[in-house]
């Protein structure tokens, strides 16, 4: 099975359980019944957010600078510079 296979089948599961909850199929306690499955959609929503939001700020948080890598490109700008020209191209 594919990874796309197994994400479609996840989210077809938790659908189904959510639908069954939702429809009183699953028995719950009327609090539960009335308060949160209605907003259970919008909080794992507004989760998964922030969860990705987590992940994209720690990414830039921990972004390396490498300096290295900065002077190898630099070289290899130059050479490709140098190429374009000796074919007759104007770069600045």
């Amino acid at each position: 099975m594919t990874r796309a296979q197994q994400t479609i089948s996840l989210a077809l599961l938790a659908s189904s359980l959510y639908l069954a909850c939702f429809l009183h199929v699953v028995p719950f306690t009327k609090t539960v019944q009335d308060e949160v499955i209605p907003v259970f959609p919008l909080w794992a929503l507004v989760s998964f957010g922030s969860y990705l939001l987590f992940k994209l700020g720690w990414g830039v948080f921990t972004f390396n600078d490498v300096p290295e890598a900065h002077k190898e490109l630099m070289g290899e700008i130059d050479m490709a510079r140098q190429e374009l020209k000796r074919n007759g191209i104007d770069v600045d």
